[in-house]
């Protein structure tokens, strides 16, 4: 974060300082203004103040310099995986949903750091590439938390460096399966909208920003359900890029969000229709109507194509939709 100054005006009058300076930043969040300002890294009129400063609308406020975080490595842990492919140079993981890559650069260490793959692969293979630093060995690539299914993995720098290449030229072929709320209108079709940091909610990404990053999704229309619960699609999605939450973001935007993903509208429980609901149920005992709930996102990174970072052999896997998914399906065509 470079050196920055700042001036409220009338219209920030009554405005806390860690509010204005939120929005003022634009790409970092509340929680990273609020530690510059405890470490005294914002001046308002030369002098340091607190998060809770009410302005006036007439001071200038400089940020002069980056949060100072103590270093966070990733720590080696017993926990089980399934590797669907290892090698002296690349391993291929098939994870669960719930498992984070990675703990975040803000994360201490303590229970939010605990459990992720990388600390899992630390203890599985011992040594990972170290171009993606001491918090993300290995990693090329990543899932978000409640995506399940195949990712990438670099045993030593130079399959690191090579995957990268293939990411970056968009070599890499990913395929996920996703069901999605309601029918989308076109069967199959192509997204291809720039996904930025949400400036009101930071946890969130949108296609809606001003200086996104290019990103393109195709989808294809695999099923259309009809069911008690609703009407629902399931994709074939694949991307020639990696944006963060992009299958979730993209779909979204379409007006069809990933079921089961409530951070960008999907329905937190779904809930049957009377007259579908038990058709051999008895008129005097009807009731409340049943109700589905899903703790993930129905989003599966189904398959992974690219070359093998020392042969050039072309290589290929494929991760069923987790158990979790299946039943899922099954419950609501019930």
């Amino acid at each position: 974060m470079p050196h920055e100054t700042f001036t409220a005006t009338p219209v920030d009058a009554g405005r806390r300082l860690d509010q204005f300076l939120t929005a003022a930043l634009g790409d970092v969040s509340r929680a990273r203004v609020q530690q510059l300002i405890e470490q005294e890294k914002v001046l308002v009129g030369g002098a340091p103040a607190k998060s809770s400063l009410k302005l006036e609308g007439n001071e200038t406020i400089t940020v002069t310099g980056e949060v100072q975080l103590p270093p966070l490595k990733a720590e080696a842990e017993d926990i089980p995986l399934e590797i669907v492919h290892e090698d002296k140079d690349i391993a291929v993981i098939n994870k669960p949903a719930g498992m984070m890559v990675h703990a975040g650069a803000g994360a201490t260490s303590d229970a939010r750091s605990r459990g992720t793959m990388v600390n899992a692969l630390l203890h599985h293979m011992k040594k990972l590439s170290a171009v993606g630093g001491e918090l993300r060995p290995g990693i090329v690539h990543r899932l978000d938390k409640e995506t399940s299914g195949l990712i990438l993995v670099a045993k030593n720098d130079a399959a690191h460096r090579n995957l990268g290449n293939q990411f970056s030229g968009r070599e890499v072929k990913k395929t996920y399966n996703a069901l999605v709320q309601g029918w989308p209108k076109s069967d199959a079709g192509t997204i291809n909208a720039p996904v930025s940091r949400d400036r009101i909610k930071r946890t969130r990404m949108t296609t809606r920003g001003h200086g996104g990053r290019d990103a393109i999704t195709h989808y294809q229309v695999v099923e259309k359900l009809d069911t008690p619960f609703g009407k629902f699609a399931r994709l074939e999605v694949k991307i020639d890029t990696g944006r963060t939450h992009q299958i979730r973001v993209h779909m979204a935007s379409l007006g069809h969000p990933v079921v089961g993903d409530t951070l960008y509208g999907a329905s937190a429980q779904l809930t049957a229709r009377h007259s579908q609901a038990r058709p051999n149920a008895s008129k005097k005992k009807v009731g409340k109507p049943p109700a589905l709930s899903l703790g993930r996102n129905f989003l599966h990174a189904a398959a992974l194509e690219f070359a093998h970072p020392r042969s050039g052999k072309k290589m290929r896997f494929v991760a069923e939709l987790p158990k979790e998914l299946a039943l899922f399906l099954r419950r609501l065509q019930d």
